[in-house]
Formats: C-alpha cells, structure tokens, sequence
C-alpha cells in the first residue's frame, strides 16, 4: 500500500517528467521553425515569424484607404504633452544649422527645403491621438504642413515611389513608411504642438504626425526624407518590431 509520501514523489516525478517532455517539445518546435527558413534573421525576429507579420502587413493594406481617418478630437481633450523617446535628439544639435534634405525618387542631385518653406505650405491643424506601442495614447493638437503637400512642391515626381524613408540629422533614429500612408491627408511635417512651437524634446524644428501609425513612426526632427522603391531601413523593425506598424 502506498503511502502519501509516495504518492507526492510519484506525482513529482510525473510533473518533471512533463515537464521536461514539454520543453523538448518547444525546443523541437523551434528547431524546426529555424530550419524551415533560408534565411538570417531579420532584426532578431526568425523569417517565419518575420513572414506573420508580413502577413498582417497585406491585411491591414488591403482595407487602408485615405478616406478611412483617424479619430478626431475637440481641443478641450488635448492631454499634456508626454516625453517619451529621446534616440537622435542628441545636445550636439544647432537648430541654426538646420535644413530638410531631401532626395528625390530616381536619385539625382538632393534638395535643401527651409522652415520657412515648409511653413509657406497650406496650414493643417488636427486633435489626434497619438499611440504607444507601449500601451498608452494622448490627444494632442498638432500644426503642420501635409507631407503629400511637401511632396508635390519638392519632390513632384515622387509619388510613383514605393516608400519613404526618414532620418533625425545624426541618422541615429530612422523610419521606413509605405507611400500610400505618408500622402494620408492626417500626415504632417509637423512644426507646433498645443498651441506652441515644438521643444527640442518632441522634435524641434520638424517632426511627423502620422496618426494611422503607432508612435515609433512618427519620427522627431527630421533631418532627411528620402524617396524609394527599396523598403527602408526602420530603428525599431530592427529591433523585432512590426515594420509596417499601422493602426
């Protein structure tokens, strides 16, 4: 007859025993997901699991239109501003220096625009939310010019190209974005937030405003915009991150 002592050492050999069978298992599970793809790892993230989010990328591409818009808000549910993410906005900075370079689709000789320029450009001001991958939103009011505006000034023949990639001038932080999401009407090179220019810590002189993305792409100070047909490089898809990143 067996005693409860016995009966507790059965069950915990029974519990290792799964246990142990069930991490063979997983470590077999991911053997073979490693050795069902030919390729490296794209920013740490195996090409199988890379390929789901590809996959979750056509998706939300085939009902994304231009008349599908982000909500809006009344200006007294504008939040205040919340500082989050500091990566190429470094102290080295000189606001006097600055210009927008842009590279025009087809490459050839690149174009410096001013703020000045940018802000001769038609005015949009919008109340959107602004989305954290980490979990959190905030209603903010933004000003700025539409960067589908931007492009038909300077860089006209760019709207054939497939992508658009931006860099913060140290390059330090970059996005990539599908052309049709940066010419949304709701996209803006953005020059003031609730009511004031922008601060160095959310982007000063130019940032993005693209509410149909989560908040890693909407780059602060942007230093280079480049048109492309080759997916740019993206900080934080280099990371793991889903490249395409939409809402």
């Amino acid at each position: 007859m067996k005693t409860p002592n016995d009966e507790a050492k059965t069950r915990t050999r029974r519990a290792f025993t799964t246990m142990g069978v069930g991490a063979l298992a997983g470590y077999g599970g991911w053997a073979w997901l490693r050795s069902r793809s030919p390729r490296a790892p794209e920013g740490g993230v195996e090409w199988p699991l890379r390929g789901v989010l590809r996959g979750n990328e056509k998706v939300a591409q085939v009902y994304f239109s231009h008349d599908h818009l982000a909500p809006t808000f009344h200006v007294s549910q504008v939040d205040p501003a919340r500082k989050n993410g500091d990566v190429g906005l470094g102290d080295d900075f000189e606001p006097q220096q600055w210009v927008l370079n842009v590279q025009p689709y087809g490459g050839g000789q690149p174009n410096q625009v001013t703020m000045a320029q940018i802000r001769a450009l038609p005015r949009f001001e919008q109340v959107t939310q602004l989305n954290c991958i980490e979990g959190w939103t905030v209603v903010q009011r933004w000003v700025g010019a539409r960067l589908a505006d931007f492009t038909a000034k300077y860089a006209p023949n760019s709207t054939r190209a497939r992508y658009v990639g931006m860099q913060t001038p140290d390059q330090a932080y970059f996005v990539g974005l599908d052309m049709p999401s940066a010419l949304h009407p709701q996209t803006l090179l953005c020059y003031e937030m609730n009511g004031a220019d922008l601060t160095s810590d959310h982007g000063y002189p130019l940032r993005l405003v693209i509410p149909v993305k989560y908040g890693v792409k909407n780059i602060k100070r942007i230093g280079n915009i480049t048109y492309t047909d080759s997916r740019p490089e993206d900080y934080w898809a280099n990371e793991g991150y889903d490249w395409y990143a939409g809402l």
